[in-house]
């Protein structure tokens, strides 16, 4: 191990009078590439054959998928070369019931990042990675009442610094710094690697303050190369992990801000719903636009079961269409969607970017709303050859996002005339 990871393993398994963990919560954030995902793999292991008793353990991520890569394509394939595999009874790759089965009895799984995640299961050990995308505490509450009967249980919590939309990690972050400078020895233990809010970005021998795998995993020469290719909020989050506003966002926060009416209310006739859902199918969200260029978002809920429902709720209270993006998540549905309109990928692609023109030109008005901010906050850009298409494997929801790309860019139907093409007509 590096110092630094050293350094963390060997105060967060410190054990009281009883040999019960000190720490029930272990909290650390560093720059990227440091060595993190290392750090917690032996941590999970180590759980999972050196406990004595069988151990039940959960990993997280922003989002179920991203989990599922983490354990089946990069920790499985570390354990394999290592002589840990010798420990392994068996590894499970089936789509939603990926995990580790030990020759312990101890079993390490992927959970999605839903509020009811945690329901019915015991848990000893909870990981909750890359908490920067997390807007609310909904990880964390699904984990804890998991450990409750668990003395030993340990919930371990991972990330580099995120935005002013990441509420969940800053509020750990006050505590954290909080436990630190109260000198607690129990409870939670907390540990940052970072530079001070005025430091130089360019000062390079200052960055060996900082980034604990410099000169070890890292090299100078690839942080100097960051430095003069990333933006400087991009590079302050990533290699200084600073915290950073959303102004370098897809989208930047004033033109955002621009588009945000109060009154925009959209209303029939001419106006669409439109249905998006992640990948992992642990959110989903439900957007309305008209004619006039008005957008709102319905509802956005964990899970997908709800969708069905509160659709037909809606149509047969107010009318309207039904969109889905054809080849996306929300594909699915089409059968159960009354009067829906599959729409095909390249109307998807060509949906993007004309809501992103019409953001730009002011030619949308947004009915200000929390969830869908978030979403365009941390939105990402997608490329498909020459074009794009908004991700939904970004560091937060993006439904809310594209929910609103599609029900604005078909309401709009060929109002544009930049746009003609394969988009769902209405009239």
């Amino acid at each position: 191990m590096m110092p630094w990871q050293q350094q963390i393993v060997d105060v967060a398994l410190e054990v009281d009078d009883d040999g019960v963990p000190a720490y029930r919560e272990v909290f650390f954030t560093v720059p990227r590439q440091s060595g993190k995902s290392t750090l917690l793999l032996a941590a999970i292991c180590d759980r999972a054959v050196s406990w004595g008793l069988p151990q039940r353990i959960a990993y997280t991520a922003q989002t179920g998928s991203d989990a599922r890569k983490m354990l089946t394509q990069t920790w499985v394939p570390q354990v394999h070369r290592s002589k840990l595999d010798a420990a392994v009874r068996r590894v499970y790759r089936s789509a939603g019931a990926e995990a580790i089965e030990w020759k312990t009895d101890s079993r390490v799984e992927c959970l999605p990042n839903t509020p009811d995640a945690g329901h019915g299961k015991t848990l000893d050990m909870a990981v909750l990675d890359e908490i920067f995308a997390d807007t609310d505490d909904r990880r964390e509450q699904a984990m804890i009442p998991a450990m409750t009967t668990r003395r030993d249980a340990q919930l371990w919590m991972t990330s580099t610094a995120g935005t002013a939309e990441s509420a969940f990690m800053l509020r750990k972050v006050d505590q954290g710094r909080a436990a630190v400078l109260e000198g607690r020895s129990s409870g939670m233990c907390y540990f940052e690697w970072s530079a001070d809010d005025d430091a130089d970005p360019d000062d390079t021998e200052h960055w060996w303050a900082f980034m604990p795998a410099l000169g070890r995993t890292i090299t100078p020469s690839v942080v100097e190369h960051a430095r003069a290719t990333m933006s400087d909020g991009e590079f302050r989050r990533a290699y200084m992990n600073q915290w950073t506003d959303t102004s370098e966002s897809v989208i930047p926060a004033a033109v955002w801000q621009a588009v945000q009416d109060a009154d925009a209310a959209p209303c029939p006739p001419g106006w669409v719903f439109a249905v998006d859902v992640l990948p992992d199918r642990s959110a989903a969200s439900i957007a309305v636009a008209d004619e006039s260029g008005a957008v709102e978002l319905v509802d956005n809920r964990p899970g997908v079961g709800w969708v069905v429902g509160r659709v037909s709720e809606l149509t047969e209270r107010h009318g309207g269409l039904v969109v889905v993006d054809q080849g996306g998540p929300a594909g699915s549905l089409v059968d159960e969607l009354e009067g829906c309109e599959p729409v095909p990928s390249g109307a998807v692609i060509a949906a993007c970017s004309r809501f992103f023109d019409a953001v730009a030109d002011r030619k949308v008005r947004v009915r200000p709303d929390g969830r869908l901010d978030a979403s365009l906050a941390g939105a990402v850009k997608k490329h498909v050859g020459e074009r794009w298409v908004w991700s939904r494997r970004g560091p937060v929801d993006a439904s809310p996002l594209m929910a609103a790309t599609l029900a604005y860019s078909a309401a709009r139907g060929g109002a544009d005339e930049a746009y003609a093409g394969p988009l769902v007509a209405l009239r």
